[in-house]
């Protein structure tokens, strides 16, 4: 996609000509047609190659599926080792991992169909229904968290979860469109994978129409919140919108970007719109590929929400050098805040002041839900390559050359670790290692499906390729009001950039100088208070 255009450039073009020393007047030449060009959303990254630490990762980190999943009824634990229970999108991203692992002859076809199978078949037939205990989910929802043996609700404070739900449904619509045999395994794949999406009855959470619940509960009903602002359940209005069978209207994407208003602005340096926890501007990506396909928000911005997770990868960056609360060994090559495992809820004294720490916690940097306790999650940037390349490949070599005997083991990169916290007090998880901080003890299948899944995305467009085959996600993006790119019909012309508000952009050039300079200033004033501010989502 070529960058966002101004009238900026032209008037900088003419001051450079402005600069240079006056020659002789030479005759008139006819004056080349003004462009006008918007400003400062990044261009699409370049591709620098991998280097072989990624291939280690890749594999290590495709065999924590294979391992650790239950093979008798294909559930994947949310965490190992300590594998408390299973988690619905550890399954979502186990589900696109086995295909992976055949394309790198890891594992046979044979292999991943007999698993994906055994795994479907597990929740189609796994136990249904509004009752406390002994189900799996309602609906066509599932509960977040299941019990490895049974895939029975784990607890009475697991939800029924609409986001997890749909990091499961995008695991089973990828496995839908990857096995096309015409054997009657892989036929029976996409038979069942097509039972599991038409049976979710997302109109039922919509409590408060047109916007989607996070979940129910069934002591006490429907969650309160619904999903707005901008964040990772961009998948579950997409499928909630493609499905044929209890879809939404439009009108929920519609009011669900409305509510995106306080979201857009500028951090580190970046105009984007924001959220805290890189997760939330990677989980959707996964399966979509969003370059050069817009919506109407999108449209209206000038920009793609493919850039917009390389904005929020740069401003996170960006971020760990400022190092505003002077965390150890923040910098331009180890940075990287999303939701992760850290050392306990506790607050203590670290340089001169008293500083909150938190356990498993979302961690992040950005206009709102902002934490940071000094806890690093390689996930955060080894999933972004696919946004900055550029930066994140030195990143994970930095992180594997520093940390790499205590942090990267038989899985690749335990799931986070903090050079500040040396603090001698009982942990919730991990341990301390002497002089260099803590660091976790366990993988978290959340965390490392990212790293997997943008991997191969990055070297192929492997699971976006597979995805577009689909036909659900293909309606939930249309109905969406998704157009260009590989969405624009077969045999029609793709548009040369992309659509923009010509009103809309020019508005915003003319007020971007002040914008930013309001908000770093509103930045540099919060700093101290934003540091500590609990995690809103």
């Amino acid at each position: 996609m070529k960058a966002r255009r101004v009238l900026a450039l032209a008037v900088l073009a003419a001051a450079i000509v402005g600069c240079k020393p006056q020659a002789e007047e030479q005759p008139a030449k006819p004056k080349p047609p003004v462009i006008l060009v918007e400003a400062d959303v990044p261009p699409r990254p370049m591709k620098p190659e991998l280097p072989p630490l990624f291939d280690d990762i890749e594999r290590r980190t495709f065999q924590f599926f294979w391992d650790t999943t239950n093979e008798v009824n294909g559930l994947s634990p949310d965490r190992y080792p300590s594998r408390p229970f299973a988690s619905i999108a550890s399954v979502g991203y186990a589900l696109t991992a086995y295909p992976i692992g055949v394309e790198n002859g890891w594992v046979s076809r044979t292999q991943a169909v007999d698993r994906t199978l055994t795994t479907l078949k597990f929740f189609r037939d796994m136990p249904m229904g509004p009752q406390r205990t002994g189900k799996g989910g309602y609906k066509g929802f599932y509960y977040h968290f299941l019990d490895m043996q049974q895939g029975h609700r784990y607890d009475s404070w697991v939800e029924l979860s609409s986001v997890d739900t749909a990091l499961l449904m995008m695991g089973v619509l990828f496995a839908q469109s990857y096995y096309t045999g015409d054997d009657a395994r892989e036929k029976e794949i996409r038979a069942i994978a097509d039972t599991l999406y038409k049976r979710v009855d997302w109109p039922w959470l919509q409590q408060r129409a047109p916007l989607i619940s996070m979940g129910w509960f069934p002591e006490s009903g429907f969650i309160d919140h619904d999903w707005m602002g901008y964040n990772e359940a961009m998948m579950v209005y997409i499928l909630a919108l493609g499905s044929p069978t209890h879809p939404v209207s439009p009108d929920a994407w519609t009011v669900w970007t409305r509510t995106y208003d306080n979201d857009w602005g500028v951090f580190q340096g970046q105009e984007y719109l924001s959220f805290g926890p890189l997760f939330g501007h990677q989980y959707s990506h996964v399966w979509i590929d969003f370059r050069d396909i817009q919506d109407a928000y999108m449209r209206e911005r000038g920009s793609t929400y493919f850039l917009n997770s390389r904005s929020a990868a740069l401003a996170q960056r960006e971020y760990a050098i400022a190092n505003p609360a002077q965390w150890k060994d923040y910098g331009e090559n180890v940075w990287g805040l999303t939701a992760s495992d850290g050392p306990q809820n506790t607050t203590q004294e670290f340089r001169g002041e008293q500083r909150q720490f938190r356990h498993y916690s979302s961690r992040g940097a950005g206009l709102r839900e902002n934490f940071d306790d000094g806890t690093i999650a390689p996930t955060a940037a080894i999933a972004s390559v696919v946004f900055a390349p550029e930066e994140v490949i030195p990143a994970t070599l930095e992180m594997h050359k520093r940390y790499g005997d205590y942090l990267y083991s038989s899985y690749g990169f335990l799931d986070s670790f903090n050079p500040s916290f040396n603090f001698d007090i009982p942990l919730k998880t991990g341990r301390i290692v002497p002089d260099r901080g803590w660091v976790a003890s366990d993988y978290i299948g959340i965390d490392q499906g990212p790293i997997l899944t943008m991997i191969a995305n990055y070297r192929n467009d492997f699971v976006w390729d597979t995805m577009k085959k689909n036909p659900h996600i293909r309606r939930g993006l249309e109905r969406a009001g998704f157009s260009g790119g590989w969405l624009t019909p077969e045999g029609e012309d793709q548009p040369m950039e992309l659509q923009k508000d010509e009103k809309a952009a020019a508005a915003r050039s003319m007020g971007i100088a002040e914008s930013r300079a309001a908000a770093a200033q509103e930045q540099k004033n919060n700093a101290n208070s934003n540091r500590n501010q609990p995690q809103g989502k």
